[in-house]
């Protein structure tokens, strides 16, 4: 089976600056993967639109999920983009708020990591996403779910990623923020580690995306934890 993954290039330098406007702009002006991302939006907006469905939301790890069929459900919507960020999320969540979901499963800042964007602004972009979806869709249950473990000892692991102390810094913060942001956090975090505490490599092609049958746990958990 053919497979094609998708990482996000890295910015020429270090963003340092941690007050949240002028990060804005700075990643405003960043433009989307050319080819991937624009095909993607284009294809969404083709899309029908059709409400009171279940949406997951992100970035390659939930764009190379195969969300239907893990759940039996031909109705669920997939918003994955490989390479997006906290930002190119907000960018495109009219897509998702003209289709009212039922319920919204959010997994992103693994790529925001990458590009060394701080760890609070990854948190207060999350809180963002959410407060625009709940103002538009206030009857939408929303999930934000952990960034998952890497495992950099892997080959072909892209090292940009090896940042395993802002993993665990960004979903802290997520799970800090679940109260004011009216949100459920979900851990999915354990779910994946190996008895080094990195992600098993039986579930991952080279440490950071995940294979199919890591899908079926994920969505087991979340069925198991009444959230599906």
């Amino acid at each position: 089976m053919k497979r094609v993954l998708y990482f996000i290039f890295l910015l020429p330098f270090g963003l340092q600056a941690q007050n949240t406007v002028t990060n804005q702009r700075v990643y405003d002006t960043i433009p989307f993967i050319p080819e991937h991302t624009t095909d993607k939006l284009a294809q969404f907006q083709k899309d029908p639109i059709v409400t009171g469905h279940i949406i997951f939301l992100g970035n390659s790890i939930t764009e190379m999920g195969n969300w239907k069929k893990v759940l039996n459900d031909t109705t669920v919507i997939n918003r994955g983009i490989g390479g997006d960020i906290t930002y190119g999320i907000l960018r495109r969540l009219k897509d998702i708020t003209d289709r009212q979901p039922s319920k919204l499963f959010i997994l992103c800042g693994i790529n925001d990591i990458g590009k060394d964007i701080p760890d609070a602004v990854i948190a207060d972009n999350m809180l963002k996403i959410v407060n625009r979806v709940h103002a538009a869709c206030p009857q939408t249950k929303i999930y934000v779910q952990s960034v998952l473990p890497l495992n950099p000892t892997m080959p072909n692991f892209p090292q940009h990623y090896d940042k395993e102390e802002h993993v665990l810094a960004v979903n802290k913060l997520y799970k800090a923020n679940a109260a004011a942001g009216n949100y459920t956090f979900i851990d999915i975090f354990p779910l994946f580690l190996d008895k080094d505490k990195r992600l098993d490599a039986q579930y991952s092609y080279e440490g950071l995306h995940l294979k199919p049958a890591a899908y079926d746990i994920w969505v087991a958990y979340l069925k198991k934890q009444g959230y599906l």
